[in-house]
C-alpha cells in the first residue's frame, strides 16, 4: 500500500458506507463504489478481496433485514451456478500483472456503466436459462473486479423482475457470490498476489458496513432507487477512470 493507514481509511471508510446506502436503497451500490476505491487505494488483488469481504458482510445483513421479500426461486436458478464463472476468474487474477488487472477493473466497470444505458433494451428471456447466465457471469465478474451488478441488472431487465423483490434477492445472491470468490481465489493461489492489507484498515472497513447499512435503512424511505443510482453512477465512473488510467500508466512504463 502506497498511502498511510490514516490517508486512506477515511477514504474507503466513506466509500463502505456511501456504498451499503446505496445497496439498501437500490439492491446495488457496495461493489460499484467500493471495488474502485479500494482498488485505486491498496491495488488490484488485494483491493477486489477486501471488497468481496465488505460485500459479504453486507449481504449477509440486509439478507436478514429484507429477507421477507427474498425469491428463493431465482436464488435457486442463480447462485448454484455461479462457482462455474468464479474459477476462470480466479485463475485470470493470479496469472495477471497487476498494471493490467487495473486496466480490466478499470475497464469493465466503464463498460458495464455504459451497459446500463442500454439495458432498457434487452429482450424478455426465460427465466432459467437467463438466471444461469446471469449466475456464470455475475460468478466471473465478482471474482475478477469485485462488482457482479450489471449481469444482474440485464437478467432482472430480461426477465420483468419487480424492484421490491430485486432487491432483496440479490442481498444472498451477493452473499453466496462473495463466499465464492473469497474461497476460489484462495484455492487457486489468486490471493496470495495481493499486498497485506493494515489489520486497522479492515477493522475500519468492516466497522463501517453496519453503519452504511442503518443509515440506508432510513435513506430507503426517503430517496428513490433512481436517485441511489445516479449517485452510484457519478462516484463508480470517477473511480473507474482513475484505476483505468493508473493501469495503463504502469503498464506503458513497464513496455
Amino acid at each position: 500500500m502506497d498511502l498511510p493507514v490514516e490517508v486512506v481509511a477515511p477514504v474507503v471508510v466513506a466509500a463502505v458506507v456511501l456504498g451499503c446506502v446505496l445497496q439498501r436503497t437500490s439492491g446495488t451500490g457496495t461493489g460499484l463504489v467500493v471495488s474502485p476505491t479500494l482498488v485505486l487505494a491498496i491495488g488490484p488483488v488485494t483491493g477486489v478481496m477486501l471488497t468481496n469481504v465488505t460485500t459479504l458482510v453486507s449481504a449477509l445483513l440486509m439478507t436478514v433485514a429484507m429477507r421477507a421479500d427474498v425469491d428463493l426461486g431465482r436464488l435457486l436458478r442463480i447462485a448454484p451456478v455461479v462457482v462455474v464463472g468464479s474459477v476462470p476468474a480466479a485463475l485470470l487474477v493470479r496469472e495477471a500483472d497487476p498494471g493490467w488487472l487495473e486496466v480490466v477493473i478499470g475497464a469493465v466497470l466503464l463498460l458495464a456503466l455504459g451497459g446500463g444505458a442500454l439495458v432498457r433494451g434487452v429482450p424478455d428471456l426465460a427465466p432459467t436459462p437467463a438466471g444461469l447466465l446471469a449466475g456464470v457471469t455475475g460468478g466471473f465478474l465478482n471474482t475478477a473486479v469485485g462488482v457482479a451488478a450489471p449481469a444482474l441488472l440485464v437478467y432482472a431487465r430480461a426477465t420483468r423482475w419487480a424492484q421490491r423483490s430485486f432487491a432483496a434477492t440479490l442481498q444472498p445472491i451477493f452473499l453466496t457470490m462473495s463466499v465464492v470468490s473469497l474461497s476460489t481465489k484462495t484455492l487457486l493461489g489468486a490471493s496470495a498476489q495481493g499486498a497485506a492489507v493494515p489489520w486497522p484498515l479492515v477493522v475500519a472497513v468492516l466497522g463501517a458496513v453496519p453503519v452504511g447499512v442503518l443509515l440506508g435503512g432510513r435513506v430507503a424511505r426517503r430517496v428513490p432507487p433512481t436517485t441511489a443510482r445516479t449517485v452510484a453512477v457519478v462516484v463508480v465512473s470517477l473511480g473507474a477512470a482513475g484505476t483505468l488510467v493508473r493501469g495503463l500508466v504502469r503498464v506503458l512504463g513497464a513496455s
